[in-house]
């Protein structure tokens, strides 16, 4: 019997990206790390903007540049580099929390598309795109969601 993940684990983490179809093994934070540093598969990049922003056919190009996606769309193993990795998963472990936390795909999606006190009044997905400091920030705020503590 499968287990729902829990928010933002590393099990959590994978059935976003398609980890566990994709036969990625165990699912813990050290095997997602492994992942990023091996290079997730360009289809995470996919999927992931495919269930934030289905209607945005332009949403992947937030998480890795329009020319270098493409190009490692052509490719046959096209991979992403570490870093651009790490952009995708912190989007990742705050896409499986925000619906952790509001139980549907369209009210994660409507927390992460729209302004927030508690980010200056900024969308949440603009400051997880922003910078590596951004995924914490917006974690916080639904940890305070969920456990009630937060607008």
């Amino acid at each position: 019997m499968r287990q729902e993940p829990s928010m933002a684990s590393g099990a959590a983490v994978a059935d976003v990206l398609g980890f566990e179809r994709a036969g990625f093994g165990e699912t813990t934070e050290a095997s997602v790390i492994a992942q990023i540093v091996a290079g997730l598969p360009i289809a995470s990049v996919d999927r992931l903007a495919s269930a934030v922003a289905p209607d945005d056919r332009a949403f992947a190009f937030n998480l890795v540049a329009r020319a270098t996606l493409n190009r490692r769309r052509a490719e046959a193993r096209g991979k992403l580099t570490a870093q651009e990795g790490a952009k995708v998963v912190r989007l990742a472990r705050v896409w499986a929390m925000a619906r952790d936390v509001w139980k549907t795909d369209a009210a994660a999606r409507d927390f992460l598309h729209r302004a927030h006190a508690l980010l200056e009044n900024r969308p949440p997905l603009d400051i997880v795109l922003e910078s590596e400091f951004g995924g914490p920030r917006v974690e916080a705020v639904l940890g305070q969601l969920k456990y009630g503590s937060a607008a």
